[in-house]
C-alpha cells in the first residue's frame, strides 16, 4: 500500500482539488462516518471513478456483486444491522478466511469488527457503496418492513390485548411496559429504519376503511407501502405516542411530540404530529436525518452568483434577510446553512422557531408556545434583551412579528426570517400589505431569495433526447445543450430521479429597488427592475440546470411560472 494518504493520492491523480477537499473535510468533521463515501455522497467523485481509485490505491480488485449468489451460512456470519451500518456484505468463506466485499476498504476498524465476530481472516474487497446497499436489502431474509401481521404470529398476541383492555386506573408507566412488551416494537423500528434507508422526508400512517395504509414522501412524492390490519392500527399509534411521551389515553385531540434515536447507526430527529380523523387517529412523522441535512450554503446546489450575494449579504452587521416559497420548499434548510456559514464565537446568534427542526451547536434556539403566549412577537421582545448579533426568525406570519422584525433589524441587528410568498419581489408587496411603512423597509431589506425543490435525474439511468427546436426556442434553452430524460432502473426505485436540488432567484436590494419600494411600486415594477440588473428568475434558473443535466424540463415547468419578456432598448 502507498505510504501517502488516500486523500493526498486523490489530489495527485487530479481527482479532487484542494478547494473541494477542504469543503468535503469541513463536512466530514461534522457528519464523521466514512470520508470516501461522503466523496461519492457530495458529487465530487463519480461512485465509478472512486472505486477504480480505491483499488489502484489499495492493489485490491472491485467486483460487482448485484447478480452475485451467496450461501445463507456465509450471510449470516455479519448480522444485516452490522452490514448496513458499515456498508460491507461477506461473499464467500474458504477455510478461515473470509471474503468481504466493503464499500470504504480504508475502513480498518470494521475489519477489525468482523475478524473479531467471525473469528476468521478478512480478505477484503471493493464493490460499489449503491450495490452493497441494494444487495444487502435483497439477500438478506428480513425484508425492511416486515408485515405486522406475520410478526405477530411468532409473537403472544395476549401482550397487544393488555393495551387494548387497558383500564383507567392503569398507570402512565404501565401502559408503556405493556407497549414495550409487544412485537408492535420491531414493526415500528422496521418502518423507521425503512424510512431513513429511502431518505424518506415523511412518513404518513392513515387508518382507512377496512385497513390502514402507510405511505413515505421521498423526493416530493409519496409513494404506498404495503397495507396492514386496522385492529393493529391502535398499537401503532400508541407505540409511538410513547415513544414521544405524549398521552395515550387521548384519542379525541390533536397531540405533538418528537423524538430521538439512532438509525442506522445515524443521529435522526422524529417530529411527530397525531390527529383525530373520523376513521381513527392519524400519524404524521417528519424525519430530520442530519447526516442528509448538510447545512452548507455550498452543497444546496445554488448557483454561483446566487452563493456570492447571498455570503456577501449574510455577513453584513444589519438589516433583514428573507427566504421565500412553499411549505417544503427548503427555506429553513437555507436559513440554517447560512447560520452555520456565518457563525463564530465572536456572535450570538438567537433563533426563535415553531418547531425546532434542528440543534444547532453554539447556537440559543427557542421554541415558540401559543398555549402559554409565548409568541414568535413576544419571543422577540424578550431575545432584543440578550444581546443578539444575530436573531433568526422561523416564520413572519402576522403583522405584529413583521413589526418586531424591521424594529430588530433597525436596531442594529441582522435578521433572518421565512416569509410564504411565490417570488422574491411579492415578499416586498406582502410585507407592505402587512402594514409595514415601505421607508422603513427599503432601509433594511438586504435581500430575498425565493426557492423550489426539483427532482435531480437518476445519472446511471437518464436518457438523451433530442429536444424539437421550436420548444428550446420557446423555452430560450441553448440548442448545444444536451437534454435528458428520467428512464428508471432498481437504483432509483424505477422514479428516474435520485434526490433533489433548489431553485431559486435571489433579489439583491440595490439603490433602485430601494427606490421602487418606497413609492410603494408594485410587484411587476419591483421584478422587471431586478432583472434588469442581473437576477435570474426560477424559471431561468430551472433552464440552466436543465442545460446541466442534472433535471428535466417536466420538473421545471411543474415549480415554475412563466416570465414576462424584458424590453432591449
Amino acid at each position: 500500500m502507498s505510504k501517502k494518504k488516500f486523500t493526498e493520492y486523490l489530489l495527485d491523480e487530479g481527482l479532487l482539488d484542494k478547494n473541494s477537499l477542504q469543503k468535503v473535510l469541513d463536512v466530514h468533521k461534522k457528519t464523521k462516518g466514512s470520508l470516501v463515501e461522503l466523496l461519492a455522497k457530495l458529487g465530487y467523485i463519480k461512485e465509478p471513478q472512486l472505486v477504480n481509485a480505491l483499488a489502484d490505491y489499495l492493489s485490491i480488485p472491485p467486483i460487482r456483486i448485484l447478480n452475485i449468489a451467496i450461501a445463507k451460512d456465509v450471510l449470516a456470519l455479519i448480522p444485516e444491522r452490522i452490514a448496513r451500518e458499515n456498508n460491507i456484505l461477506p461473499i464467500g468463506k474458504i477455510g478461515n478466511a473470509v471474503t468481504l466485499a466493503m464499500a470504504d476498504p480504508l475502513n480498518v476498524l470494521a475489519i477489525d469488527n468482523v475478524k473479531k465476530m467471525t473469528k476468521c481472516e478478512v480478505n477484503p474487497i471493493i464493490a460499489p457503496f449503491s450495490e452493497i446497499k441494494e444487495v444487502i436489502s435483497t439477500q438478506y431474509s428480513q425484508a425492511p418492513v416486515e408485515a405486522i401481521e406475520d410478526i405477530i404470529k411468532d409473537h403472544n398476541v395476549e401482550n397487544l390485548e393488555i393495551i387494548k383492555r387497558s383500564k383507567k386506573s392503569e398507570t402512565q408507566e404501565e401502559a408503556v411496559v405493556s407497549i414495550e412488551e409487544a412485537p408492535v416494537i420491531k414493526f415500528t423500528n422496521s418502518l423507521l429504519e425503512r424510512a431513513v434507508e429511502d431518505k424518506t422526508s415523511d412518513i404518513l400512517i392513515e387508518p382507512l376503511e377496512d385497513v390502514s395504509r402507510i405511505r413515505l414522501r421521498v423526493d416530493g412524492l409519496l409513494k404506498e407501502l404495503e397495507p396492514f390490519s386496522k385492529k393493529i392500527h391502535p398499537f401503532v399509534v400508541s407505540r409511538i405516542k410513547v415513544m414521544c411521551n405524549l398521552n395515550i389515553a387521548e384519542h379525541r385531540l390533536p397531540q405533538e411530540g418528537r423524538f430521538r434515536g439512532k438509525i442506522l447507526n445515524k443521529d435522526v430527529d422524529f417530529r411527530v404530529s397525531v390527529l383525530p380523523t373520523s376513521m381513527g387517529e392519524k400519524i404524521a412523522i417528519r424525519v430530520l436525518d442530519k447526516t442528509t441535512a448538510l447545512l452548507n450554503l455550498d452543497l444546496l446546489g445554488f448557483e454561483d452568483y446566487v452563493l456570492r450575494d447571498m455570503k456577501e449579504d449574510s455577513l453584513k452587521a444589519h438589516g433583514l434577510i428573507l427566504t421565500c416559497g412553499p411549505t417544503g420548499a427548503g427555506k429553513t434548510t437555507t436559513l440554517y446553512s447560512v447560520l452555520s456559514h456565518i457563525h463564530s464565537p465572536e456572535k450570538n446568534i438567537v433563533t426563535v422557531e415553531d418547531p425546532i427542526e434542528y440543534q444547532l451547536k453554539g447556537i440559543n434556539q427557542v421554541s415558540i408556545n401559543p398555549a402559554i403566549d409565548l409568541t414568535f412577537a413576544s419571543a422577540l421582545r424578550s431575545i432584543l434583551r440578550q444581546d443578539p448579533d444575530i436573531i433568526m426568525i422561523g416564520e413572519i406570519r402576522d403583522a405584529d412579528t413583521a413589526d418586531m422584525a424591521i424594529k430588530s433589524a433597525l436596531t442594529g441587528h441582522l435578521v433572518l426570517s421565512t416569509l410564504h410568498t411565490t417570488t422574491s419581489a411579492g415578499s416586498v408587496t406582502r410585507l407592505i400589505n402587512m402594514g409595514v411603512e415601505p421607508f422603513l423597509l427599503s432601509s433594511t431589506l438586504i435581500g430575498v431569495l425565493t426557492q423550489r425543490l426539483v427532482r435531480l435525474l437518476c445519472p446511471e439511468c437518464k436518457e438523451k433526447i433530442d429536444m424539437p427546436k421550436s420548444v428550446r426556442e420557446k423555452y430560450l434553452i441553448s440548442e448545444k445543450a444536451i437534454i435528458y430524460k428520467a428512464k428508471g432502473c432498481r437504483r432509483c426505485h424505477n422514479t428516474g430521479y435520485r434526490g433533489r436540488v433548489s431553485l431559486c432567484e435571489y433579489l439583491k436590494v440595490s439603490h433602485q429597488i430601494r427606490s421602487l419600494i418606497n413609492s410603494s411600486a408594485s410587484q411587476g415594477s419591483i421584478k422587471k427592475q431586478a432583472r434588469s440588473l442581473g437576477m435570474r428568475t426560477l424559471r431561468e434558473d430551472g433552464i440552466i440546470k436543465l442545460e446541466k443535466g442534472i433535471t428535466t424540463l417536466e420538473e421545471v415547468l411543474k415549480v415554475t411560472e412563466p416570465d414576462e419578456a424584458i424590453k432591449k432598448d
